[in-house]
């Protein structure tokens, strides 16, 4: 009799343990896909940016500091050289050429197949979708939203005429706000992250430091009380310029300290410029080489990665990193990278990267409409060659400058080394096969 309640002890344990085995149970935050916050800076190049070695004059911004000293800063990341080619080489995971948006105003085909539409579809735990700001790839009031945005609030076009009075798209619906749009874009942000109850991807695009240059508000900076007519402005605009980076490191840091602790441990932050710098204020490359060109200031900007499941802290990356590796990388980190279709075969996951020093990129390749024709651009690790579109060619040792200088296919350089010559022709060769 005094075993009986000991056996009946243990056979229920064993029933409660046995149900509690069998029982969905709540997946602990750390196992929880982790969220993925993407940040686009406009015109924002290597020279604007902290911790790169190019530029003389710099903005404070602690916060992307603060996300370098926590993740992986990459040295070597290709983009487009204008706006709208950029964003959709992100979305898309292809070349210009192969989605025909090559310049600014190319508008992206509702047939096209996004990152967002990815996730949705193919996500192993559902994710909540957002594009917050500048969108620039139609002029469609609906069509971030047929390209896969549950959510979409921010601005259609390239630029604004003031980010203080300026159109507002959401949802398909346009208003007039007369917010600070820095400040507005970033209100937004957190009150839709606030709202969530499922692991989400925010692809935030601010419109700064984009033109119009000009004086944001004195909370934002630390530029000082400098004049805000116009003419002293076009006079010397770099000061304005630096003030607009800071107010949005500034506005940056407020959504990444919205997030919970939870939330900010399981999420992935990444921070991009959208091309290089705009020429009227660009440092160390000369106007021609700065946005809208195939040169090294038109095309190679900052790249962060900080947060969830980086392990490299304050760490530098030379790996080959192109605009297109966004597709493949995000559907990685979400859990999607091993599904069958959906992945273009230009777009490389660089998420290894955020851990063990590893090369999978041979080769970059940009490009951009000129005219008729078109200027390219394509890099391995020690060279460069453009074909632009009157037929000249250029080639670069980076290896001995990294700022492409001298043309060795010029008269005066002739004739190439055969390390040189062996190089030209792999670049060719690669340049045509991604082309064709």
């Amino acid at each position: 009799m005094k075993g009986l309640p000991v056996l009946s002890f243990i056979a229920l344990s064993l029933i409660v343990f046995s149900c509690k085995k069998d029982s969905p149970v709540e997946t602990p935050a750390d196992k929880m896909p982790p969220n993925v916050l993407l940040i686009i800076a406009d015109d924002f190049g290597l020279d604007a940016c902290p911790n790169y070695p190019f530029g003389t004059v710099k903005p404070a911004m602690p916060n992307l500091q603060k996300l370098m000293n926590e993740g992986v800063t990459f040295d070597n990341f290709w983009v487009s050289p204008t706006c709208s080619p950029t964003r959709a080489t992100l979305i898309t995971g292809k070349y210009g050429h192969e989605t025909n948006v090559l310049q600014v105003g190319d508008e992206l085909a509702y047939s096209e197949y996004t990152l967002q539409q990815h996730i949705t579809q193919a996500a192993p735990l559902g994710y909540s979708q957002a594009v917050i700001g500048k969108w620039h790839l139609s002029k469609d009031e609906n069509h971030p939203i047929s390209a896969g945005a549950d959510y979409y609030a921010g601005m259609l076009l390239g630029g604004v005429p003031s980010y203080t009075r300026w159109n507002l798209v959401e949802n398909g619906q346009t208003s007039t706000s007369t917010e600070y749009s820095t400040s507005k874009l970033t209100d937004l942000s957190i009150e839709w992250v606030k709202n969530q109850d499922t692991p989400w991807f925010l692809w935030l695009a601010y419109n700064a430091p984009h033109t119009p240059f000009h004086l944001p508000p004195d909370s934002l900076h630390s530029q000082g009380n400098l004049p805000q007519d116009q003419a002293s402005i076009d006079a010397n605009p770099l000061p304005y310029f630096m003030a607009m980076c800071e107010a949005l490191d500034h506005e940056m840091g407020r959504v990444v300290a919205s997030l919970t602790p939870e939330e900010k441990e399981n999420t992935v932050i990444i921070f991009i410029g959208d091309n290089g710098t705009d020429g009227a204020v660009v440092q160390e490359y000369i106007l021609q080489r700065a946005k809208g060109s195939v040169y090294k200031g038109g095309v190679n900007v900052p790249l962060v990665v900080s947060g969830a499941g980086v392990n490299r802290m304050q760490s530098r990356e030379d790996e080959l990193v192109s605009s297109v590796d966004m597709f493949a990388t995000i559907s990685e980190i979400v859990g999607t990278s091993n599904l069958q279709g959906g992945i273009p075969n230009t777009s490389m996951s660089f998420w290894n990267s955020v851990n063990t020093e590893t090369t999978e990129r041979q080769f970059s390749y940009t490009e951009i409409a000129k005219n008729s024709s078109s200027d390219y651009a394509i890099r391995n690790a020690s060279h460069k060659y453009i074909l632009f579109e009157n037929q000249n060619e250029a080639l670069f040792d980076l290896s001995a400058n990294p700022i492409e200088s001298p043309n060795l296919l010029r008269p005066n350089q002739l004739p190439l080394s055969f390390a040189d010559s062996t190089m030209l022709e792999e670049l060719k060769v690669e340049a045509d096969r991604i082309r064709n």
